[in-house]
Formats: structure tokens, C-alpha cells, sequence
């Protein structure tokens, strides 16, 4: 299938030749979202933390004897049935990360890019590059170009003055091709490829 390419002013510059197995999927939500919760779960701190009864400070001594009282029996002050003791079964320090096959991953990906393409989302720039690398020039073209929320992807070499100028841009994001990933590329509106993008990820992904 072909597509369009553009520069940075909106002029056609020719087509582009896109392989149907990387761009022409049907896309599945089930595999979109399990690689999302992949993506998520990866980057979760996981550094919450309760005190057990070990942890709690104050005395080990039984509060009171054990009959004749007619209260409950009681061993400690720790305990979580009174104030400033212990919490049960709270949540401890670990990492929420899980397993998900390369296979599937390789193909969320594939699905977020066909995804895009099949909902005319998906756009092909020349090359992500400005004459002069200022945030005003670059946010002017975008509002031209109708580009208020989008992932712009290169080749594996950012422009450093593009990604510089795009830095200060709310609902603008710069990646190279090997950091391209599902959750980035669904979270915002539109996608935009450079040619050098589109090369790698089909070279990555056939």
C-alpha cells in the first residue's frame, strides 16, 4: 500500500511504499490492551510499603494478664486491632513487572501502527529537521499541520535541535524508531513517521 509523504510546510514531497504485513493488520483490542498493562506494570515503582508487627516500635510486654480481667486476651500493643500497631497483609515492597512473549509484544506493535494507518491517523514526514531549531517556529507549523496531540518518530538518530525545540510543546512527543512502543503511540492522537522511521520499524517488524 502507498502513502503520502510531507515536509514540515504540508507539501506533498511523493509516496511512500508501507508493507501490509506491518501497517495492514486488523487491529485486537485484547492484544493492544495486554501489551499496554505490560508497558504500565514495567513502570510501576512497586515501593509501597506498611509496617508488619516485627516493624512496629514500642513494648513487647503483654498489656495486662491473660484471665480475670473480662476483656479480650491480649499479647502485645502491636497488634492491629489497636492504634499505631501493625497492618496485615499491607502491601510490601516489590516489582509489579510480568512476562509477555516477544511474539506478542512484536505484534501490539504492529496492531498500534495498523491501527493508526486504518483510522487516518497515521502520517509520513520527510525528515524531522528545521533550519532554525526554535520551539515558536515548530509549534507554529504543527498548529498548521492540526497536530495539537502527537508521537513524532525518527530513525534511530533524533535531530537534536528538532527534539529541542519539540521539548517544550504540551501534547508533543519525540522518539527514535527503537523506542517506538504501544502505549506512546495510543496515547496520542496522531502518528507521525519519518521515512528513516518507517524503514527501521518495517525492517524491525517484517
Amino acid at each position: 500500500m502507498k502513502t503520502p509523504v510531507i515536509d514540515l510546510d504540508n507539501k506533498s514531497v511523493g509516496e511512500l511504499e508501507l508493507d501490509e504485513g506491518v501497517f495492514g493488520l486488523v487491529p485486537r483490542k485484547d492484544i493492544l490492551a495486554r501489551v499496554v498493562n505490560w508497558q504500565l506494570a514495567k513502570r510501576r515503582s512497586g515501593t509501597h510499603k506498611t509496617k508488619g508487627i516485627s516493624e512496629i516500635s514500642g513494648t513487647t510486654k503483654k498489656p495486662y494478664r491473660q484471665k480475670g480481667t473480662g476483656h479480650a486476651r491480649q499479647g502485645s500493643l502491636r497488634s492491629p486491632q489497636f492504634r499505631g500497631g501493625a497492618v496485615i497483609f499491607g502491601p510490601v515492597v516489590r516489582s509489579h513487572a510480568f512476562d509477555l512473549q516477544k511474539k506478542v509484544r512484536k505484534l501490539g506493535l504492529k496492531m498500534a501502527l495498523s491501527a493508526k494507518l486504518s483510522e487516518g491517523k497515521l502520517t509520513v514526514l520527510n525528515v524531522a529537521k528545521l533550519k532554525e531549531p526554535k520551539t515558536r517556529l515548530l509549534a507554529g507549523k504543527l498548529d498548521k499541520l492540526g497536530w495539537g496531540s502527537v508521537l513524532i518518530i525518527d530513525g534511530p538518530e533524533l535531530d537534536e535541535g528538532f527534539a529541542r525545540a519539540a521539548r517544550n510543546i504540551p501534547g508533543v512527543d519525540v522518539l527514535p524508531q527503537q523506542g517506538a512502543n504501544v502505549y506512546d503511540i495510543l496515547r496520542r492522537d496522531t502518528l507521525v513517521l519519518t521515512k528513516a522511521a518507517v524503514e527501521k520499524l518495517q525492517e524491525r517488524l517484517r
